[in-house]
């Protein structure tokens, strides 16, 4: 598979400016923009067999979300909704299109669909990878379980089982997948060890934080443009219930239930990635 090239934007809090790192695939000049937006704890990497799969039709951008990846870490107070989303608008601005599609799974589907729901909203199509406007307090709770931990691992292998354990519902997927997983989101110490490419302050702000349930579903009767859902059939962050009020209300969402998988399909397999491009290629 073909690197992405890496590139960077600049967000703004308070305290100053930072870094933000977007992996970028396909003609750097096509103006049709898919953006896509990982989840809690992850990185822009996990989309490489999505955009892979999509830079010929278009010019894909994975960021790394502040405090993830390779991008700056920023004030634990400052990471929030509000942040993200101004840090994805640097993003838009910086791609130079006046539409772009969006795909996001979990924490970046949240981020698409504020954004979606916004007055001239740029995003034209929306997909969102298990989640919806109505996150149950339990699933967090579930969430809040391992997101604090710190581990240190001896190899990426080690931390390749750690991923599969914690993450079990990406999927089933092979030993490879894991490890690919595992590698683009771990960093290797002076000492040797590896450690998670990310800020220990998002787990703890997390675990800390009171929880209740999200109910966003004002946002999601506001948003006009296409959505198509995705679901992992075993999944309790996106109840079945709230799936399918979701095809009935607001855009009315298109509904893709994935086999074998919870929270969230790890978008890896021609089963979760066929109905995508599916769907981008409809408009």
């Amino acid at each position: 598979m073909t690197e992405p090239r890496a590139e960077f934007v600049l967000g703004l809090t308070s305290r100053g400016f930072h870094r933000i790192r977007y992996w970028e695939w396909g003609d750097p000049a096509n103006p049709r923009v898919l953006i896509c937006v990982h989840g809690l704890t992850r990185n822009g990497r996990d989309f490489d067999a999505l955009a892979a799969s999509l830079a010929g039709r278009y010019r894909v951008l994975c960021p790394d979300v502040a405090g993830r990846g390779e991008s700056d870490w920023i004030a634990a107070g400052d990471y929030s909704f509000p942040q993200y989303c101004a840090d994805m608008t640097a993003l838009i601005a910086r791609a130079g299109a006046a539409e772009v599609d969006w795909v996001g799974t979990s924490m970046g589907g949240i981020i698409g669909m504020i954004l979606a729901a916004q007055a001239r909203t740029p995003i034209r199509r929306l997909v969102l990878n298990d989640v919806g406007p109505f996150v149950p307090k339990a699933a967090q709770d579930k969430i809040a379980e391992t997101v604090g931990d710190d581990p240190e691992f001896a190899s990426v292998e080690a931390a390749a089982d750690y991923v599969a354990t914690v993450n079990a519902g990406f999927g089933r997927l092979t030993p490879a997948q894991w490890l690919g997983l595992a590698r683009t989101a771990v960093k290797r110490r002076d000492d040797g060890k590896y450690v998670w490419k990310r800020d220990p302050a998002i787990g703890r702000s997390f675990v800390a934080q009171p929880r209740n349930d999200v109910v966003l579903w004002p946002i999601w009767d506001t948003i006009k443009c296409p959505v198509l859902v995705l679901r992992g059939v075993e999944s309790e962050l996106l109840p079945a219930a709230v799936a399918e009020d979701m095809t009935r209300r607001g855009p009315k969402a298109r509904l893709v239930t994935v086999a074998d998988a919870g929270h969230a399909p790890a978008l890896l397999t021609e089963r979760e990635l066929a109905p995508i491009r599916a769907f981008l290629a409809a408009a």
